[in-house]
Parts: structure tokens; C-alpha cells; sequence
């Protein structure tokens, strides 16, 4: 089997690519990253570092010309600020629909292309680290178990039943994933997950919080955080 991954260079997918690593081997793991327009390319350089310690293929792609409608407060031409709490209270100000940060459809576009390109190359299953923290309160519904099964049968019967998508952590929550990524070696020392792109993270962004409390719940301290 091999597998492609969905790397964004945060926290959750590259826990993801090191599991694909370890049950299929490097040579069978292909690492995919998308520019999507975002304020900075931290993300990126992260995700290009994650793949070269993991020595595996890395395939950049660049949708950012899909979102250049959008006003998520994360894309770089947006006059949004982006929220500074956490997702729970950003989600009790919008009455059930996804929060400022939600880009829009984007990982259904992810997969999307994730999958003609897994099938160009040879691949039989897309991972990436949609989790349930994520999902919660419809904060972002691109990363619900819903979502990943109706993508998964959209993806398995257009591609001629060649290429299934997995979304391991899709029922376990960030702490569960840290725990994992501890497990396994996982080089957290080299992820970005701030929405911000300064040279050490917020700390005050959802997925700055979310983050820094997986890490405790582990008894953890985020090493870009010593």
C-alpha cells in the first residue's frame, strides 16, 4: 500500500504522517502541503521540514486563487482580525455556524485534489488529521466523521473503487493525538500550528490554546513553548 498525507505541518497531520511512516515504511509515504492563501508560510516551512526529517516524497500545491473570494480572517488579503480566545467562546458568538477562521470547503478542496494526485501516483489511501476537538460546535464541519464518511464514499466510487480516505483521529481529541504523536517520536520540536506567523506562537489563538492544552493534558510542555 501507499498512502498520500494531507500535511499542513501542524500538530495533528504530521502525528498523522509519522503513523503512515511507521506502518507503511518512508518509500511507500507521500507527503502533500497546501498554500491556500494564509497570512504567513510558517505552516509550509514546517511542513517541508517535517517531511525532510521523515524522508519522505513532499508535493507543495499552491489553491490560493480558490479562496481570493473568501473573508476568513486566517487569508492574508482579509480585513478580519483573527480571534484571540478560544474556540468554545468563539463558538457561543456564532449561533451554530463555523467560526472566522473557517476557510471555506477547505478540506473538502484538499481531498479533493488530494486524490487526483494520490491516484496519479500510485497511491490506494489519502490520512489526514481531521479530529474531534476541531469538529466540535461546527466550528469547522470539514473535519466531522460525517464529512470524512460521505467524502470517503464520494472519493472510493469516483475513482473507480481505486482510493478510500482514512481520517485516523476523526473520534479522538487533540490530546489523544499528542499522546499518540509521544508514542511514536513524533518531532513536535519542528510543527507549527499558530495562526499567526511571528517567530514563537501567540499563544492566544484557538489553536494556540487548543494546542498548549493537549500538551498539558499529556504531562507535556510544548517545545516551542521552552
Amino acid at each position: 500500500m501507499k498512502v498520500l498525507v494531507l500535511s499542513s505541518g501542524g500538530v495533528d497531520s504530521t502525528t498523522c504522517l509519522g503513523m503512515a511512516v511507521k506502518e507503511y515504511g518512508k518509500e511507500n509515504v507521500v507527503a502533500l502541503s497546501i498554500y491556500y492563501g494564509q497570512k504567513h508560510d510558517k505552516e509550509v516551512k514546517a511542513a517541508d521540514d517535517v517531511a525532510k526529517f521523515y524522508g519522505v516524497e513532499h508535493i507543495k500545491l499552491d489553491l490560493s486563487k480558490m479562496f481570493e473570494h473568501s473573508n476568513c480572517s486566517l487569508l492574508s488579503h482579509s480585513d478580519e482580525d483573527i480571534p484571540k480566545e478560544s474556540y468554545a467562546e468563539q463558538i457561543e458568538k456564532t449561533d451554530g455556524t463555523p467560526v472566522s477562521t473557517y476557510v471555506p470547503f477547505r478540506n473538502g478542496l484538499f481531498i479533493a485534489s488530494a486524490a487526483s494526485i494520490a491516484l496519479s501516483k500510485g497511491c490506494g489511501k489519502i490520512l489526514y488529521g481531521a479530529h474531534s476537538d476541531d469538529s466540535a460546535g461546527s466550528a469547522y464541519p470539514d473535519c466531522s466523521k460525517e464529512f470524512n464518511d460521505a467524502m470517503n464514499k464520494a472519493v472510493y466510487e469516483g475513482s473507480g473503487k481505486q482510493l478510500i480516505i482514512e481520517a485516523p483521529f476523526v473520534e479522538k481529541n487533540k490530546s489523544d493525538v499528542v499522546k499518540i504523536g509521544f508514542e511514536i517520536g513524533v518531532p513536535y520540536e519542528l510543527t507549527w500550528s499558530c495562526y499567526e506567523g511571528g517567530s514563537v506562537p501567540c499563544g492566544k489563538c484557538g489553536t494556540c490554546i487548543d494546542r498548549e492544552l493537549a500538551f498539558k493534558a499529556n504531562g507535556e510542555v510544548d517545545p516551542l513553548l521552552k
